[in-house]
């Protein structure tokens, strides 16, 4: 025996030297497998296991274990519950809402977001969870598609309703404010509803026809068509993300730390019900403070961070001080981490283990680079393979189509050059797609990708392989690009800019600007004859009409939009060309919030902007 435990030693030192990441491969292989029996046996339980009930387990185990720390307020996982309680009996008291329902949610970063994600699930309700930037006519398509016929706001956005209040009554939308008063026509209080509910369990039976494939969520995120689309996360699938945190390492002895939007899939799923999942508690912030980020960790003693490569970036920006490596996470994971901010950040702040995942929320496809290899979203491993398979094709960035061999079927791409990232649709890995976008789920369907008959999800996301099985992220192709941390649909900021009288056309796209994470907005655009650049005028309507980060930065003002032969804009000229003085000979305007107009982009101001000295 004792022998044969020498062999084994001796072998994986071998292994250990010989492939670098082999003990590694071994370790993500257990936890994946481990992961997927808990989401096997799940599925198949009657009634269906969902992450309500896992909550409720901690609830029963552990009732007075810290849930949530919201500012100076703690709440534990029974106090959650009880809150979560009252809501749904509110909700079911003056709203009707039943089974199979869904309740839109325009809530900010705050505890009352999560009990009533709760509260709805304990009904067998979905939540539509619209982000709080939106307004006007992109609001009101966000509320539309998802089917509600129930609007929970905060306070804090009762502007935001107000301005869509005569459509929504139109459409017989009851409408709740979370405050104790409110006098305008078509809004009711809420605040106080449930402060007079009862906080007594509810029967389980009232959920009793949710199944794995039963909607949990609709979360929106930006795609080719302009406006967003509401992805379809059913149980299952939130079970899915929610367990990215165990792999990672996540325990319930950890503190996460979520100051991104909940209304996103990284703050809700990779971190709310991500903490649910392996029973940990967390730490809610209303938005991201890079100034307070570390005394937050310390006040909060946070052990696990969640990221977006701009949250990290910010982070290495701020002014160095002694107490920088004073703290005690020891995880980060998100996305979107640029290779030297990654070194940056290692080398001031001390060692945390960062995870860097790739994944989007309507996909069926995930990775996860669990080495640690500095610029890497994730690896390649066998085993996930064979469950999930994928692959990267040929892809034609200026026909915008998959390159197909003579036999109709795609063509894989081998290591080393980049490629499409498309995943099969199977039961395993399935795409529920977007809810009432039948035109728009489809689009992200490829047929006859490996072989006649075969379905693949589109990822829209170039990516490559190096030759020690390392995935590293590209680009995005098509009409979409990411700013800020959000998706930037490019046909919702054309359509908007074209409601100015002045302009006839527009052409918006993404470039790149030095320092920054993701692509800038820029848009190329005509005007009417005998009319000029109206400087004020625009910038007062893209603030009017956008949110922040899908305002153009730099608009370029052309005679006329190049066209493709069926009169598709093209954009790979002017995304090479992006705002250079020096390449670009139109008339160039930036975004001068200062000066509260669209200021020329003088050749100083290039040239500060490429400095940093001017923020973007």
């Amino acid at each position: 025996m004792f022998t044969w435990l020498i062999f084994l030693a001796v072998l994986l030192i071998v292994l250990g030297y010989r492939f670098p990441y082999f003990l590694k491969d071994v370790q993500y292989g257990i936890q994946t497998t481990l992961v997927g029996y808990r989401l096997s046996k799940y599925a198949r339980s009657t009634p269906y296991f969902t992450l309500l009930d896992r909550f409720l387990e901690t609830v029963s185990k552990h009732p007075d274990k810290k849930f949530i720390s919201f500012k100076n307020e703690t709440f534990s996982y029974q106090e959650t519950d009880r809150q979560s309680n009252r809501i749904a009996r509110a909700l079911r008291e003056h709203a009707r809402v039943k089974e199979g329902e869904t309740v839109a949610l325009l809530l900010g970063n705050e505890p009352v977001f999560l009990w009533t994600w709760l509260g709805l699930t304990k009904l067998g309700c979905s939540a539509a969870l619209l982000n709080h930037n939106l307004r006007s006519r992109s609001l009101l398509h966000c509320f539309s598609c998802c089917g509600a016929k129930v609007l929970l706001a905060a306070a804090e956005f009762r502007d935001a309703v107000e301005e869509v209040l005569p459509v929504l009554r139109e459409q017989g939308v009851t409408v709740f404010l979370l405050t104790e008063r409110c006098d305008t026509v078509g809004m009711e209080t809420f605040a106080d509803k449930i402060r007079l509910a009862s906080d007594a369990p509810l029967p389980s039976d009232l959920r009793a026809g949710v199944t794995f494939s039963s909607p949990a969520v609709y979360i929106y995120t930006s795609g080719t068509t302009g406006l967003p689309k509401a992805a379809v996360v059913s149980h299952q699938r939130l079970w899915a993300m929610s367990s990215l945190q165990s792999i990672v390492g996540v325990c319930s002895d950890d503190v996460v730390y979520i100051n991104l939007p909940l209304y996103h899939t990284a703050g809700f799923a990779l971190g709310f019900t991500g903490a649910i999942e392996g029973g940990a508690s967390l730490v809610l912030r209303n938005k991201f403070s890079a100034s307070q980020f570390w005394e937050d960790c310390r006040k909060y003693n946070v052990t696990v961070m969640q990221y977006i490569g701009e949250t990290m970036r910010y982070l290495c920006n701020t002014p160095k001080t002694p107490m920088d490596p004073v703290h005690n996470v020891r995880i980060a994971f998100g996305n979107g981490l640029r290779g030297d901010v990654w070194r940056t950040f290692l080398e001031r702040f001390g060692h945390v283990d960062i995870r860097e995942l790739y994944a989007a929320t309507e996909g069926n496809m995930s990775f996860i680079n669990y080495t640690g290899k500095i610029g890497a979203v994730g690896r390649i491993n066998p085993l996930h393979k064979r469950i999930f398979p994928f692959a990267l094709i040929q892809y034609d960035l200026e026909t915008d189509e998959p390159i197909r061999n003579s036999e109709g079927l795609c063509t894989q791409i081998p290591k080393g050059e980049t490629g499409l990232l498309v995943s099969r649709i199977t039961q395993k890995a399935p795409f529920a797609g977007y809810a009432s976008d039948l035109k728009q789920t489809e689009r992200k369907k490829l047929h006859d990708v490996c072989e006649k008959g075969d379905v693949y999800f589109n990822s829209g996301d170039l990516l490559r392989i190096d030759q020690d099985n390392f995935l590293y992220f590209q680009d995005r192709v098509g009409d979409t690009f990411r700013w800020k941390g959000e998706n930037v649909a490019t046909n919702e900021v054309s359509d908007i800019i074209t409601m100015v009288s002045s302009i006839t056309e527009a052409n918006v796209y993404g470039v790149r600007v030095p320092g920054n994470e993701g692509r800038v907005g820029m848009a190329a655009v005509t005007l009417q004859r005998g009319e000029a650049f109206d400087c004020s005028g625009v910038f007062s309507h893209v603030c009017t009409y956008l949110p922040g980060y899908a305002r153009p930065r730099f608009i370029r003002i052309q005679n006329s939009l190049k066209v493709t032969g069926t009169f598709k804009q093209m954009k790979v000229k002017l995304v090479e060309e992006g705002f250079s003085v020096e390449a670009v000979q139109d008339p160039l305007f930036f975004l001068d919030e200062r000066e509260k107009c669209y200021s020329p982009l003088t050749r100083d101001v290039y040239n500060a902007i490429l400095q940093g000295s001017v923020k973007i």
